[in-house]
């Protein structure tokens, strides 16, 4: 009995040792290779709650200081977008939807072992910006295509939950799930074909836009003894 116990201290220091190298390195930088999550509102879209899939999208850098990181991440995405307006036998929106975000905050690691579950608190800005057109889905409508241009710009907060997995030292895989808090000014402007009309519109709302998972691997640089 004695052995055993004396078996199971000594791999649970040797863990600890090990799980710990992790931490050793001042710098962390991380690359976001998947991302689903919500985006802004576009005008009266009505599919707001679907998820939007991101391949390599984001980059992070971390200053590790023990059990707790302060990171600074940027997220990018840009594509062709189409969707339901105001209702989905109204109008369909089509152009281009043009995202970005800059955020600053801190990690908090729960543990010291390999597997390492965190909180994360974020907070910065960010950008959405779509260029494009509406049209009436019947013909019998009368109505022409219109041109948009419907740009968001504000705060965001956001309230982070993940895991990491130390693969090796130099090497750790992270996934985690964040809830946007997303204070915004909106501009819209919209234009009758051939110039006939204008119309303008400005908006201050909030959004909250849930990410269920953002993964990606992170390099460890920098040894700090």
């Amino acid at each position: 009995m004695r052995k055993l116990l004396m078996f199971i201290v000594l791999m649970s220091t040797s863990l600890f040792a090990l799980a710990q190298s992790a931490s050793d390195y001042n710098y962390s930088i991380g690359i976001r290779a998947y991302s689903l999550m919500q985006l802004p509102k576009i005008l009266n879209q009505t599919n707001t709650q679907d998820y939007t899939s991101m391949l390599a999208n984001g980059a992070m850098i971390k200053f590790n200081d023990n059990q707790v990181s302060y990171r600074i991440s940027g997220n990018y995405f840009r594509d062709d977008i189409s969707f339901d307006n105001t209702c989905t036998t109204c109008e369909i929106g089509k152009g281009k939807v043009t995202d970005y975000s800059f955020k600053v905050g801190f990690e908090k690691n729960f543990t010291y072992s390999r597997v390492q579950p965190y909180f994360a608190f974020d907070i910065g800005y960010r950008s959405n910006r779509f260029t494009g057109t509406t049209a009436p889905k019947s013909a019998l409508a009368g109505v022409s295509e219109k041109t948009v241009d419907a740009n968001k710009n504000g705060l965001v907060m956001a309230p982070v939950l993940g895991i990491k997995v130390n693969i090796i030292d130099q090497l750790t895989f992270f996934a985690e799930s964040s809830l946007d808090f997303y204070y915004s000014y909106e501009k819209q402007d919209i234009s009758e074909p051939n110039g006939i009309a204008r119309t303008v519109n400005s908006y201050r709302k909030w959004e909250f836009l849930l990410n269920p998972v953002s993964a990606g691997i992170q390099f460890n640089i920098n040894r700090k003894n």
